[in-house]
């Protein structure tokens, strides 16, 4: 009983940091999600609403993270067809 007291809010820290990992983990590489940003920035761009400089930073950013999202989703497939 008094190891729960103790270990409840480590077990409690433990959760949040898992669940903001995942949220983050969805931010950083879910396909839609950084393709609607991509369109969001071509519009931003064409609407003269950001530099070219900027556009061309965000967009190098945003290749980069569609193209480890694509390996990540490539790997899970792998995995689920080898069993």
């Amino acid at each position: 009983m008094i190891h729960k007291l103790f270990t409840s809010p480590i077990n409690l820290i433990v959760k949040v940091g898992e669940h903001v990992k995942e949220e983050v983990d969805k931010e950083m590489y879910d396909l839609e999600h950084i393709q609607k940003k991509l369109v969001q920035l071509q519009m931003m761009y064409e609407l003269e609403e950001i530099s070219e400089e900027a556009y061309t930073a965000q967009e190098e950013e945003l290749l980069q993270r569609y193209e480890i999202a694509k390996k990540l989703e490539m790997e899970q497939w792998e995995n689920m067809t080898k069993r």
